[in-house]
């Protein structure tokens, strides 16, 4: 798998690409800003985004999509009860001093479970409400060779979890959210959240002081 990780806007959230090195088809985790970047780096790898996925519906993490499904196509996918952030994202972008396009229509929601395909590679969706009603999670299986990920948008970072001070956000789906369907995953699994550094499931186990009893 081609991955490749670029800090976006002023939040400095996480787009990823992953890209299947056969068919060269690209998914997009996140797309939040600074499109032209995005798309230099997918031509210089050769790769052609085919999916827009989206771990929640907050204005950093779509901001490009709509300029990067007009350069190259794809279908855009959401949770659908993220859906009324996603529509007005460019309406609380003006709060922020940010402008953004138009978000475009969501192609397909996804939900807990949905298994989604790019070229040879394979995905599957994790529902994590929290941070936003709509929030989810990717795994993706690194095959045997490397270790397996999840993409966790703004619900699990290094050393820390998710605001859930904004429309839509619960503390206590959050933590139930991350114990029931990120901490039982293997501590050798690649956590690569929406903004700051890889970890892993085990490193937060132990050391993210949200995550300890008491």
């Amino acid at each position: 798998m081609i991955l490749e990780s670029i800090p976006v806007g002023s939040f400095q959230s996480n787009c990823y690409i992953l890209g299947c090195p056969e068919t060269r088809e690209a998914l997009l985790i996140d797309p939040g800003d600074d499109a032209d970047r995005i798309a230099r780096r997918l031509e210089r790898q050769g790769l052609k985004p085919v999916l827009h996925f989206h771990t929640h519906g907050h204005l950093d993490h779509v901001g490009a999509t709509a300029a990067l499904k007009a350069r190259f196509g794809g279908r855009i996918l959401l949770h659908r009860a993220d859906l009324f952030l996603y529509e007005h994202a460019s309406e609380q972008a003006v709060v922020y001093g940010i402008e953004i396009p138009p978000t475009l229509p969501v192609d397909q929601f996804i939900d807990e479970g949905t298994e989604i395909a790019w070229g040879r590679l394979r995905g599957r969706v994790r529902h994590t409400p929290g941070h936003s009603p709509g929030g989810v999670c990717l795994w993706v299986s690194g095959g045997g060779a490397e270790a397996d990920r999840i993409f966790t948008g703004d619900t699990l970072f290094a050393g820390s979890i998710g605001r859930t001070d904004l429309p839509g956000g619960s503390m206590g789906q959050l933590m139930r959210s991350i114990r029931e369907k990120l901490l039982a995953l293997p501590d050798a699994t690649v956590v690569a959240s929406g903004h700051g550094p890889l970890t892993t499931i085990g490193r937060e186990r132990r050391a993210n002081p949200f995550l300890q009893e008491g």
